[in-house]
């Protein structure tokens, strides 16, 4: 396929590298220009704009957060406007559910489909291209991504034909690896104050009650308070926490532990944890005990 690919973030990179080894033709876009150079040699096409990498049969969109899809799919020579009709958006990012659905809106409007498939995993698995996919679209547009998928992830799972309900997915999963990032701060900085060995502990969790790569991955970097550099940094977490409680408030469910959640985010920023893995949210119990 001929492909653009826009956002080259560490999620990004890899993908879009995996795009490349699978034998796609791929031209690149970043607002960063330096971080297409390592693509380049692999034989991607450097883009200097948005408009230069939407000529092609698809357009992959990784980026941060809704302002910045925003401005490369909705500008003059944006996404939407440079797309060829029945071309392919496939927008990798985790975004609000209200973008998704203007995304979905506009690119009907103009001819073109769309598919919102979200990823799991942090950017080793992007570059191993072992990532998983939360799709959603028209059944027809998805088969037609089957290429790109193959190239990214492991495993595909479709969610219906109505895009933003992937993105729903892909907060909800989020909230949830919050969710278990911050209890087993608690419970590590229980133990921990309490005498115990952290690794010892943690080898008892993940090999009885909790072997699930979630607790093995973040309880690690708890454990090791290894959290630079950022895997998926913690401004981002936040920004994940506080558009799940805004998809929580349009359909009226009451989420108590995101708002706690997003607390923890915000004290982890106001103490100048900008750069820092968002799993450093579960080394806040330890120093609220008084651990250093």
């Amino acid at each position: 396929m001929k492909i653009g690919f826009l956002g080259l973030g560490q999620m990004g990179h890899g993908m879009a590298g995996n795009l490349l080894k699978a034998g796609h033709e791929v031209t690149v876009y970043n607002r960063s220009p330096g971080k297409a150079d390592a693509l380049v040699t692999m034989g991607a096409v450097a883009a200097a704009s948005p408009l230069e990498a939407c000529h092609g049969d698809a357009v992959v969109t990784m980026l941060a957060d809704d302002k910045a899809l925003e401005a490369l799919a909705f500008g003059a020579q944006g996404i939407i406007a440079s797309l060829a009709k029945s071309a392919l958006h496939i927008s990798c990012s985790t975004i609000s559910v209200e973008m998704s659905e203007r995304l979905m809106l506009a690119h009907a409007k103009a001819g073109q489909r769309f598919v919102a498939a979200p990823v799991f995993g942090r950017p080793d698995a992007a570059a191993a291209g072992k990532l998983f996919v939360a799709a959603a679209g028209a059944a027809r547009d998805i088969e037609d991504c089957a290429p790109v998928f193959e190239a990214i992830a492991q495993r595909v799972f479709v969610l219906g034909e109505h895009p933003p309900s992937a993105n729903l997915v892909k907060l909800s999963g989020n909230f949830l690896i919050a969710s278990v990032i911050e209890s087993l701060g608690e419970a590590m900085a229980l133990v921990g104050k309490g005498g115990v060995d952290l690794h010892a502990y943690l080898d008892l969790l993940t090999s009885t009650l909790f072997s699930a790569p979630v607790y093995k991955t973040y309880g690690g970097l708890i454990a090791d308070g290894k959290f630079e550099p950022a895997g998926f940094a913690a401004p981002l977490g936040q920004k994940d926490i506080r558009l799940t409680l805004a998809a929580a408030e349009h359909l009226q469910v009451p989420m108590p532990i995101a708002n706690l959640l997003r607390d923890r985010f915000l004290t982890l920023l106001a103490n100048g944890g900008e750069r820092l893995d968002w799993s450093a949210i579960g080394k806040l119990a330890a120093k609220d005990a008084g651990q250093h």
